[in-house]
């Protein structure tokens, strides 16, 4: 049974190979959702700046443009960069994921995947861009923190936390991109206007101090090895059984 919610997603499904796209869109559109297709980098970076898709599945392998060229490009448009994707990749390699997530990706499968655990990725994206940390009078809301634009306040828990403004716009850019990996030259070129190949430890330093600042809230910011950094909500500790 289509789910009632996905009709209103638009999905771009980006792959040169003819049955992999037909299987990945019959997959999704049985789901509900409204689905097209590229099968260059090219004609995907022209359908996703005009349909302007919610998601994009894309695979890496593909000629002209390769999958990271196209995503980042996806990233640097204005009418794309908050788009979501999905890499599917042939590549099982720990640099071939680590470079898709330090260049903004949501998420990666591996070839062959399950039909079925696509479909739930692609939910769960969703489910993450459809719930913006936005709130109302210029507030960003993540779980105990509360960051308040207008006031140039933080508040974790009812209890201000004292920022610099170099922190405060770190922490704000975090929650922007919830559930986003940020990679320290994102980070770099967005809070200190730094050219993103400078090799600097700075990023780590700022990160370390904003979260004993923030203290139960620090728990939030986590640390994506050899890649950057993920405002989320921490994983629930496990129940101790009973003896």
């Amino acid at each position: 049974m289509a789910n009632d919610t996905a009709a209103v997603h638009r999905i771009l499904v980006v792959d040169d190979e003819p049955d992999i796209t037909a299987l990945v869109a019959y997959h999704l559109a049985k789901e509900g959702y409204r689905v097209t297709t590229a099968g260059t980098g090219a004609d995907a970076l022209r359908s996703a700046r005009e349909e302007q898709p919610d998601l994009v599945v894309l695979d890496l392998m593909l000629p002209g443009h390769s999958g990271f060229e196209v995503l980042t490009e996806l990233r640097r448009g204005e009418e794309t960069h908050n788009v979501g994707v999905l890499l599917l990749t042939a590549r099982k390699e720990e640099p071939d994921r680590i470079k898709g997530l330090s260049l903004g990706a949501d998420d990666y499968l591996s070839k062959p995947f399950s039909p079925k655990e696509l479909v739930l990725r692609v939910g769960a994206i969703l489910r993450r861009l459809a719930a913006p940390p936005v709130a109302a009078g210029g507030r960003l809301v993540a779980g105990p923190i509360v960051l308040d634009r207008t006031a140039h306040r933080v508040t974790v828990d009812g209890h201000e936390a004292e920022l610099t403004a170099t922190e405060f716009k770190l922490l704000e850019r975090l929650i922007e991109r919830r559930d986003r990996v940020q990679s320290r030259s994102q980070l770099l070129e967005s809070v200190w206007q730094a050219q993103p190949d400078i090799q600097t430890r700075t990023v780590d330093m700022h990160v370390q101090r904003l979260r004993g600042k923030l203290g139960a809230g620090g728990h939030w910011i986590e640390t994506v090895r050899a890649v950057g950094y993920r405002l989320r909500e921490p994983p629930a500790p496990p129940k101790r059984r009973r003896t």
